[in-house]
């Protein structure tokens, strides 16, 4: 590794202890920009990247809540302002018990890149808490939602912080968490992004992450004059990025043939067509049931239990064509990326953020795979909330047609500029090295005219 690279991992590791995610994320993008910084020495001089892994502003509050039998409850609540050079912070809001400092430090950090990718006017943000919403009712995720934002009110608006969902924060929380900023602030503006259609929201935005990650695909695919028709594919996650990506693949002739939940997955040899599909997402959106009762449900499929206890995650091990990880991050380690690519695994297009774990990188790399990373791929997300934020902004809606074209677009944009900078700077093919470096540049120039702030 760069001497450069090496001490600033040692400083980073000692002023950031017990933060292994925040770790991983910096390294691996420092790792790809030492040409970078070798050829832009301005950058280095004005530390350029030490500035971007310092988050500009750590939010930490308490979140006390009483649930349905009257006892008290005490969350911790989080925002990460991370960098706002080209615009506003911008980024979800997760709710689950892993949450903690160290995961939302690294997903700020990749968020700053990941909406630089976009080429829309947004800094990189991330927030949530340690609340579990799961196995509670709506009166108590409304009373949680509403002490969470009574805080977080403070630090957040429409040209400031424009938070929006994440793991465990659908179109229930984000509701209740919009109607108390709306009560408290007296304002009804466009400061949370994935809001209900009829009031503020966009056409395709529940739709977008899953969509865009499968159009990235699509993209690296034809670089080889290849496309998704007739592939099959391994698909992790049921929630919202998982459904989309299948609801996606779908369409354009693609075979879906497993699916996960924190208790298990489903594999379905005969592929998730629409009808499966609308099971699942009954299942998961209405019912908030379990992945399990697909295979009850349809009994070609087959469930095996999650075993925390395995070095390997078994979903990875079926032979297929594509792998969509939409679950969560680090859920593909070295053995399974080997396995992978054992398996004639040629695509790997990242719903999830940082699913994939060092190791495993390395190995679709040095494998030179079509591999988009998360910060790239499933960027969709975060592009389409940025169309919403410009719907709200001008007091207009627009048609669902011309909001998915503009996603197609964008992530042919972002697939084009991780090309580009990856070939410039000597790693063609690379889409991680090429995300990373174009990201980092559009906030580094920014940064540089903006002076030291």
């Amino acid at each position: 590794m760069n001497n450069h690279v090496a001490a600033l991992m040692e400083d980073v590791t000692a002023k950031n202890p017990a933060e292994p995610e925040f770790h991983q994320a910096v390294k691996e993008v420092a790792e790809s920009l030492v040409s970078v910084l070798d050829r832009h020495p301005e950058y280095r001089s004005a530390r350029i990247l030490e500035r971007m892994i310092e988050p500009e502003r750590v939010v930490m509050f308490r979140v006390p809540w009483v649930d349905d039998q009257g006892s008290v409850h005490v969350n911790r609540g989080f925002r990460i302002e991370m960098n706002s050079a080209i615009g506003p912070y911008k980024g979800g809001l997760r709710f689950h018990p892993s949450v903690n400092l160290g995961i939302l430090k690294f997903l700020a950090f990749e968020q700053v890149f990941k909406n630089s990718l976009t080429t829309l006017p947004m800094g990189g943000g991330k927030g949530g808490s340690d609340f579990n919403p799961k196995g509670r009712s709506d009166q108590e995720v409304m009373r949680f939602c509403q002490s969470f934002m009574t805080e977080l009110q403070r630090h957040i608006g429409p040209n400031t912080d424009v938070p929006a969902g994440d793991i465990g924060v659908g179109g229930r929380e984000i509701g209740y968490l919009f109607g108390q900023y709306k009560r408290v602030v007296n304002e009804f503006t466009g400061v949370l992004t994935g809001k209900g259609i009829h009031w503020g929201g966009s056409l395709i935005r529940p739709e977008a992450t899953g969509y865009g990650v499968v159009y990235f695909a699509k993209e690296m695919l034809a670089t080889r004059g290849d496309s998704l028709k007739g592939k099959k594919c391994l698909v992790s996650g049921s929630g919202n990025v998982a459904q989309y990506a299948v609801e996606k693949l779908i369409e354009l002739g693609a075979k879906a043939i497993t699916l996960s939940d924190s208790s298990g997955y489903i594999h379905d040899p005969d592929g998730i067509d629409a009808e499966k599909l609308a099971f699942v997402m009954d299942l998961k959106n209405k019912r908030r049931g379990r992945i399990r009762e697909y295979a009850e449900k349809f009994p070609a499929s087959t469930f095996t239990e999650t075993d925390l206890s395995k070095d390997h995650n078994p979903l990875w091990s079926h032979p297929a064509d594509c792998a969509f990880p939409c679950a969560t991050q680090n859920e593909i380690n070295a053995k399974d990326a080997a396995t992978m690519l054992a398996n004639k695994v040629f695509v790997v297009s990242e719903g999830a953020n940082m699913p994939t774990s060092a190791e495993g990188v390395e190995r679709f790399v040095a494998a030179k795979i079509l591999y988009g990373p998360g910060k790239a791929a499933n960027a969709g997300g975060v592009a389409v909330s940025g169309l919403e934020m410009a719907q709200n902004s001008m007091r207009y809606s627009w048609h669902r047609e011309e909001v998915d074209q503009r996603l197609q677009v964008i992530m042919a944009d972002i697939h084009s500029a991780c090309l580009e900078a990856a070939e410039r700077f000597d790693a063609p093919g690379n889409y991680v090295d090429g995300a990373n470096i174009a990201g980092f540049m559009k906030v580094a120039d920014s940064m540089l005219d903006q002076g030291i702030v």
